[in-house]
């Protein structure tokens, strides 16, 4: 996968916060607001879970997060307005930032070389093509559904952040929260995507892990994250809002090399091998595979929140092969 180098890009869409003050310090809890689910979530309240129902004081602190993303899931108290960055003329200022990813990241060149330009073009992809027809397909049928999609930032934080959802560390993993319409992502996730989860990484893989998140601030414009009630269990509210943005996710990826808005595509030359290893990553962050593989435990689906690693394979594929969000309604099947 490549991006266009001659494609502009659009860094107001990102709020670097890395190095400022407003991180966490200790654990944090999320509360208050409420939020959208992760890509993770609980699962890294999972990794490395003892044997024999032991565990380290790093692995307990661990669980506890994964407990309160459990919390976090579902129980969101709606969207908060004016507070999403719009899509700006190319090369606008990241806000809060100490870094300057204007200057650094202002064409696809800069995104094939750079991981942070490479983000915002992930993010400039995904939000032009929500807002360029995909979020009228998917609340064409949706009652109450908010009328255009919202663009929303992304916040690139370090070490610890503080949110409407409450105070969140690297270690719970990327989110997006409805109570201030961000997304949220300490980008060493991808490392640890890696060494932890032993994904094969690349660029839609990192690309995948937005695109889910920016899928739960659909649910959240759909007025579905609202209707979330089951927090655990095979075929609970989470495990089904969680398929649905993989599914998401993976109709965006169909999508993803066509122009949008009326500009050229920001990404080129998805392979088969850049698929494969987009469906490696979600086969990874599987509720079985982290418990079983990961956590050498026993596989417990009464305690799942994100669904089987099969399931999320199979969702995002459903989403990448017929590019049709309407097709991703988890929440009406029996069979996930």
């Amino acid at each position: 996968m490549r991006y266009d180098d001659d494609a502009q890009l659009d860094a107001s869409e990102v709020t670097d916060q890395r190095g400022g003050s407003g991180g966490s310090s200790g654990l944090g809890g999320f509360g208050g607001g409420g939020g959208g689910g992760g890509l993770i979530g609980l699962v890294l309240g999972l990794l490395l879970r003892g044997r024999g129902g032991k565990a380290t004081l790093g692995v307990v602190v661990l669980a506890v997060v994964g407990f309160l993303a459990v919390q976090f899931l579902g129980g969101g108290s709606g969207t908060t307005a004016g507070v999403a960055g719009g899509f700006g003329q190319p090369g606008g200022p990241a806000k809060v930032g100490t870094s300057d990813l204007a200057s650094e990241c202002r064409t696809g060149a800069d995104a094939n070389t750079k991981l942070d330009c490479a983000i915002v073009a992930d993010i400039n992809s995904i939000q032009g093509y929500w807002s360029g027809g995909g979020y009228a397909r998917a609340s064409g049928a949706v009652r109450g559904a908010q009328p255009t999609y919202q663009r929303v930032d992304t916040v690139f934080f370090s070490g610890g952040v503080r949110t409407a959802c409450g105070s969140a560390d690297a270690s719970a993993g990327p989110f997006y929260c409805p109570g201030d319409n961000l997304v949220y992502i300490d980008l060493s996730f991808y490392d640890q995507l890696k060494q932890q989860f032993g994904a094969q990484g690349g660029p839609l893989v990192n690309a995948y892990v937005l695109a889910h998140e920016y899928g739960h601030h659909v649910q959240a414009q759909l007025g579905t994250e609202a209707k979330v009630r089951t927090r655990q269990g095979a075929s609970s509210d989470s495990v089904r809002l969680e398929l649905q943005a993989d599914c998401y996710a993976g109709v965006w990826m169909n999508h993803a090399s066509q122009p949008a808005n009326g500009r050229p595509a920001l990404i080129q030359d998805i392979t088969q091998a850049d698929l494969a290893s987009a469906v490696d990553a979600a086969s990874r962050i599987g509720d079985d595979y982290i418990q079983g593989k990961l956590g050498g435990g026993t596989v417990n689906p009464d305690s799942f929140t994100h669904g089987s690693s099969d399931q999320r394979k199979r969702w995002l594929t459903t989403g990448f092969t017929g590019g049709d969000p309407t097709r991703c309604d988890t929440f009406s099947t029996n069979s996930l």
